[in-house]
């Protein structure tokens, strides 16, 4: 029995970058329960032997010290190519006689990868059901869908739609390569393995959260796309709502991904999206400058490079604690951070004590790039009378854990494998995430929209976004990464 790859789109960035070093490294570690076939679908004319002289340039690249040219050899025997258009419906037909001459004597599940662009996703997903590759008969058949999953509800909707002719709920992983983060799956760890948290996990310990996924680069070579998308499309639908669902969720009552899934998707559903007056209050759009100038944008573009959303959980356990989200390009560095932000203490008991939030206790979960967590909280500075000063505890993995962090795709190609889906994204709870995104871009497009600020490279968004937090009490926790 051997398990088969078909990554669709293979000659695209994600195969060479993510997905081969990814199942190498499996490979290497001896993490497969079975052997594995990987097939390249694209385009490009490869010979099996050229395509996997390609790969392994890229694979030695990004995996670096732990490229093992012996342990590659023997990985490469199993990667095959196969030249084909997704619009044809013949070249679905000639993959599935390569697959049955691959697999023959050795039948097992096979895997589909859509890494393509996402107007290829329905026609994919058409040809793979009329050609029979998604027949079940001899093994499982599962498909992983990159994102972007649609552009609003509607299309999300439509696309959901269009799979299920195809392939029953159960078999569709629908990926989010920030999940698949060790610190994002420790955050689970942190609230449901250890008793101290719980305890002050609520609304009566908790002033508000804050959610920061800031890139220090520019739209790059991504312009042409990231001009269609925005800020919102790219990374709040899907990256800024994930990482909230894991912040505020009910335990589950199993580890497992139904129950999972389904406490997730109470959070989104006990979010009110915004009406159009509370966008114009509780969101920000910016574009940093020098953005219109970027090849492949138009230069009269109102495209957000920059957003930040205050957001409300109508629940038992965040009734009024606000989430505030924000993410943006050309920032000052590259972090990802949810800051839990306790209440500051009832009573100002000591009288060099500090004043407010900004020295109140602190929660970091650093998601990126250096992983870890820190706590912040007040200490006596020594032969100093009764003067305090905030001291931090430090957890990182570099440091506690060593050796090399293994890469999000590497997880959730391995889970996708064995059949669990808990860190992929479920039907609804996409459709759930539209239906607060939608109102917001909907409230951008219309004649009454929010102003679009700008901001310098460099900065922490718009200045206009921190005074608005200061008229509310509170501070952007705009220190770039706190764990090196």
């Amino acid at each position: 029995m051997a398990d088969t790859i078909v990554i669709f789109g293979a000659s695209g960035d994600l195969t060479s970058r993510k997905l081969v070093p990814a199942l190498y490294q499996l490979f290497r570690k001896g993490r497969l329960e079975k052997p594995i076939r990987v097939v390249g679908f694209s385009r490009s004319e490869f010979t099996y032997d050229e395509w996997r002289e390609k790969l392994r340039e890229t694979t030695k690249k990004f995996v670096g010290k732990n490229f093992d040219p012996d342990k590659w050899e023997q990985f490469a025997t199993q990667i095959y190519y196969h030249p084909g258009d997704i619009g044809k419906a013949e070249d679905f037909v000639s993959l599935r006689n390569l697959l049955k001459t691959l697999e023959e004597g050795q039948p097992g599940q096979r895997l589909y990868y859509l890494s393509t662009a996402p107007r290829f996703y329905q026609p994919a997903i058409a040809h793979l059901g009329e050609s029979g590759l998604a027949d079940q008969t001899n093994g499982p058949r599962r498909v992983i869908i990159e994102k972007p999953f649609g552009i609003d509800l509607d299309s999300a909707n439509a696309l959901n739609q269009s799979i299920h002719k195809v392939f029953d709920e159960s078999q569709v992983y629908r990926i989010d390569h920030y999940l698949g983060k060790e610190t994002v799956q420790n955050l689970m760890v942190l609230r449901f393995a250890n008793t101290i948290f719980e305890p002050v996990w609520n609304r009566n310990y908790i002033d508000h959260v804050q959610i920061t996924v800031a890139e220090e680069v520019d739209v790059g070579s991504r312009a042409g796309y990231y001009d269609t998308a925005g800020v919102l499309r790219d990374m709040f639908q899907n990256h800024l709502l994930q990482l909230l669902m894991v912040t505020a969720m009910e335990a589950p009552v199993h580890y497992e991904a139904d129950a999972i899934r389904n406490e997730k998707v109470k959070v989104l559903d006990a979010i009110q999206p915004l009406e159009a007056e509370q966008v114009r209050q509780d969101t920000f759009r910016g574009q940093y400058r020098g953005y219109t100038s970027a090849e492949g944008v138009d230069p009269t573009s109102s495209t957000a490079t920059f957003a930040a959303v205050k957001l409300s959980i109508d629940n038992w356990r965040w009734q009024g604690v606000p989430f505030y989200l924000r993410s943006g390009k050309a920032m000052s560095c590259r972090t990802t951070q949810i800051v839990i932000q306790f209440h500051a203490p009832p009573q100002k008991l000591f009288a060099d004590s500090p004043r407010g939030l900004g020295e109140a206790n602190r929660l970091i979960i650093q998601v990126q790039p250096a992983e870890g967590i820190q706590l912040h909280f007040q200490t006596k500075v020594p032969d100093a009378g009764m003067k305090m000063r905030q001291t931090d505890l430090d957890f990182s993995y570099q440091k506690e854990f060593r050796g090399q962090m293994p890469e999000a795709y590497e997880r959730l190609l391995l889970d996708a494998l064995e059949g669990d889906a808990s860190l992929f994204a479920r039907a609804d709870e996409v459709e759930a995430a539209w239906r607060i995104c939608d109102p917001i871009l909907q409230a951008w497009q219309s004649n009454d929209r929010p102003s679009l600020l700008t901001y310098d490279p460099g900065l922490w968004g718009p200045d206009e976004c921190r005074q608005w937090m200061l008229a509310q009490d509170r501070e952007w926790f705009d220190t770039c990464p706190v764990l090196g």
